[in-house]
């Protein structure tokens, strides 16, 4: 599914997708995690987070989050990211954060229908002009 979330970055913004640095080791916990959701016995839609933000170690970053088309509409993300948010939450984490992109208004949708809200820029794709960051409290909800 990696593979297919690149290909769809790559067709909403031309290249080959995501260019920002990341190493699986830090979604190893307690780091971070990462989660894939099955259907059927088949993946359908996944989701990270690994420690670290603007705010340093109290944040965690989302990242990869993606439902596979034939899966899309079914609610799938919002389970992948309440249980991100558990997780992380559960692990410490005081605040989500995470950049996602203008050309993808149903991410841009979920978080904020999420109680994401606008956060100033930052991380890898801070001077990107088509870069949305977002972040939200989740202090509390262990």
């Amino acid at each position: 599914m990696t593979a297919e979330v690149q290909a769809e970055y790559g067709r909403r913004y031309g290249g080959e997708g995501d260019v920002s640095p990341i190493d699986a080791e830090q979604f190893v916990p307690p780091a971070g995690l990462f989660v894939v959701l099955d259907v059927d016995g088949r993946p359908a839609a996944m989701g990270g987070w690994r420690r670290g933000g603007p705010q340093g170690a109290s944040d965690a970053e989302i990242k990869r989050m993606f439902v596979r088309e034939t899966h899309r509409r079914r609610g799938l993300a919002r389970l992948v990211l309440a249980e991100l948010e558990r997780t992380a939450a559960e692990a410490g984490v005081r605040r989500l954060v995470l950049e996602t992109g203008d050309q993808q208004p149903e991410a841009i949708a979920l978080y904020t229908s999420s109680g994401y809200a606008d956060e100033p820029a930052f991380g890898f794709y801070a001077d990107y002009d088509d870069s949305v960051h977002l972040a939200k409290s989740i202090a509390g909800e262990e």
